[in-house]
């Protein structure tokens, strides 16, 4: 028998709570994935990758002309230039390139910050690599970053800062002054590294996405994740990629090359195509805020009493004034009873804290989420 590395992790609770849906028949606002399809445009353009055999392997780091077109995307967005050749890799996803950062920088011993509630692979692949997760509790309920108890916790022995805006599941998002404190707390620790994860970029509803590539100072020693799978509804296709320094690049491909090596061809070839004839993540935002709107504007009518959801596709609500049930039995009852599925935030913390709160996602059809209101309006 082997002794397991990562002893206390399970099945996942999405993938629970997916089960549990599936055997009840209930209406799944648990797992985030898009139940509506995508743009034909871009399934057109899979189909000419295809046409066009592009089926055999892609250059290690990605293709160089989408890493190309994503050099330009950020630019037009954010009028900075990074470099397509050294700084950009395509990735199985944006939890791979999550995965090859911390393996990459984590040695045994190393602690690294990160924020509960906080998305569910970062903790066991710090785990994995010998590091010990630091777990901070961002403010309840509006979910912000305490800076000075960083700056408390923070010390010689912290390699990482794990950070994710817009933040799953909370839904906040940062404000200026947390790049400010993040900027001091480098310029303090000149060999902290820096994992910003913001797959969820173009799904911002307050003000404008701040990334720290925007940001000179954490550029230079940051680890920066993306998702096309989050940005253009193909979660399935699990194509991401990670922006970096050289110096942080180099080392995040020696992981990368023997995770994976290299990435779907045929989809990287449709996504060149994609970006480089439009622009439709511009448009990201108003798809999603439409449904935010119509699920929050239905569930004025419930029990439930909503949180801050100023970003991602997910909505927080509180149930403590409809039951004391703990949120894992709370969620369970309701997937069988009111045939909804959702996800307990308990499950992002470290240590289980109970706030009393759900996690809806508000990523499917107009019609999914009409009779997802009116069931939840039963409770």
């Amino acid at each position: 028998m082997i002794k397991s590395k990562l002893p206390d992790v399970g099945t996942t609770i999405f993938s629970v709570m997916s089960a549990l849906a599936n055997e009840h028949g209930a209406i799944n606002l648990s797992q985030g994935f898009p139940n509506f399809k995508i743009d034909e445009r871009l399934k057109k353009l899979v189909s000419n990758a295809l046409d066009e055999e592009q089926v055999q392997y892609a250059p290690m780091p990605g293709r160089l002309d989408l890493r190309e077109e994503i050099s330009g995307k950020i630019f037009v967005q954010r009028g900075i230039q990074v470099d397509p050749i050294n700084e950009i890799t395509i990735t199985a996803g944006a939890t791979q390139a999550i995965y090859c950062a911390i393996a990459a920088t984590v040695s045994k011993g190393d602690e690294v910050i990160l924020f509960d509630p906080a998305y569910d692979c970062y903790s066991p692949t710090v785990s994995l690599h010998g590091g010990i997760p630091v777990h901070l509790k961002l403010s309840f309920p509006d979910f912000h970053i305490d800076w000075d108890e960083v700056n408390s916790t923070v010390s010689e022995n912290t390699k990482m800062i794990i950070v994710n805006n817009p933040q799953n599941p909370s839904g906040s998002v940062w404000r200026q002054e947390d790049i400010t404190a993040l900027e001091a707390l480098c310029i303090k620790f000149p060999d902290l590294v820096v994992l910003s994860d913001e797959v969820y970029e173009h799904i911002q509803f307050t003000g404008e996405h701040i990334s720290v590539l925007n940001s000179e100072i954490l550029r230079a020693r940051s680890f920066v994740t993306y998702s096309f799978g989050k940005t253009f509804h193909v979660t399935g296709w699990k194509m991401g990629y990670c922006v970096a320094p050289e110096e942080l690049t180099n080392e995040f491909r020696k992981v990368h090359q023997f995770n994976v090596f290299c990435v779907n061809n045929t989809m990287q070839y449709a996504l060149m195509k994609y970006l480089s004839t439009g622009d439709e993540w511009k448009q990201v935002v108003e798809l999603y805020d439409n449904k935010r709107q119509l699920f929050l504007e239905g569930m004025k009518n419930s029990r439930f009493k909503p949180l801050a959801c100023d970003g991602t596709y997910f909505c927080l609500f509180d149930y403590s004034e409809i039951s004391d049930l703990p949120d894992t039995e709370f969620a369970q009852w309701m997937t069988k009873e009111f045939l909804v599925a959702s996800i307990p935030v308990s499950v992002f913390y470290a240590d289980k804290t109970d706030n009393k709160v759900v996690r809806f996602c508000f990523a499917k059809e107009d019609e999914t989420l009409s009779k997802a209101i009116e069931q939840l309006c039963k409770i």
